[in-house]
């Protein structure tokens, strides 16, 4: 067998080739990290169901996750209050603090329009929205910012806030972006709101275990009461419902002093007054 032909060595691929192919994988990288960080984003949101669930760390999380899977410059949230003023809750940094503050303090601004409309303020031009917000404006620019976008809280019909985002630069959010933004805004209203939900529901629950042990304690007064004034547990009921509204106390209240204390007939006839007096009444 005669020798083995020589192995023909491949052309050298083109300096350009290399450097796109390896500018392709850079992004291919960049965006599955930003995928999995998207990901991870929205299961932080919706990780609310723990005993130490805290509000603002949680809208603070928001806001981080906002300047970073978006490319804003900063970021900030207000919720309301019971009343339906806003209230600073989080923001990404100081500046963006400090602006949401003296937003809220002026009542003016991308945020305040916002929630008062229910509906997103976007890609504001904020010196040309010196007209429209006469003060937040002027100070916006001067903190750096060129443009804002503003999402609200909602779930429906129900806002509780809403969610701004600034720009270092002209221009604000495509529109892609801002279904990703109204996303991550949606996800946080429905967090707030489950746990809201959830501590009405511990309300209610604590409401109700009340009444529960409020209506044992009244049982334990009616049969106290039948067995020192010799009556009908309906009657020593009656009896006790007219003490308490005459002397303007809680049903519950009366009833707790008399089931708990070692009361003779005359002891309940002087907590009871004039309610216990009618029983000795001639007929």
């Amino acid at each position: 067998m005669g020798p083995r032909p020589a192995r023909l060595a491949e052309p050298a691929a083109p300096a350009g080739w290399l450097r796109g192919n390896w500018l392709r994988g850079e992004r291919t990288v960049a965006v599955i990290d930003r995928e999995q960080r998207l990901a991870e984003t929205f299961v932080e949101l919706a990780d609310t169901l723990v005993a130490d669930f805290d509000v603002i760390d949680f809208l603070q999380v928001l806001a981080s996750r906002c300047v970073e899977l978006l490319d804003v410059a900063a970021a900030g949230l207000v919720l309301a209050d019971h009343s339906g003023s806003l209230v600073t809750m989080a923001a990404s940094d100081e500046r963006a603090r400090l602006l949401e503050l003296f937003e809220v303090q002026n009542d003016e601004g991308p945020c305040r329009d916002c929630y008062r409309l229910g509906t997103a303020v976007v890609n504001v031009d904020l010196d040309g929205a010196r007209e429209r917000w006469p003060r937040f404006a002027p100070q916006a620019v001067a903190a750096g910012f060129c443009s804002a976008d503003a999402l609200p809280l909602r779930l429906r019909s129900q806002a509780v806030g809403s969610l701004n985002l600034f720009h270092a630069r002209p221009g604000g959010l495509s529109s892609q972006q801002l279904r990703l933004a109204q996303a991550l805004a949606d996800a946080a209203t429905i967090g707030i709101l489950q746990q809201r939900t959830i501590r009405q529901g511990e309300v209610i629950a604590g409401q109700l275990q009340s009444a529960l042990t409020s209506r044992v304690v009244i049982e334990q007064a009616k049969g106290v009461l039948a067995e020192r004034l010799q009556i009908s547990t309906d009657d020593a009921f009656g009896i006790l419902r007219a003490a308490a509204r005459a002397r303007n106390r809680l049903l519950s209240e009366l009833a707790r002093e008399i089931a708990s204390s070692a009361v003779s007939a005359a002891d309940v006839t002087d907590l009871l007054g004039p309610a216990a007096a009618k029983l000795h009444e001639p007929g």
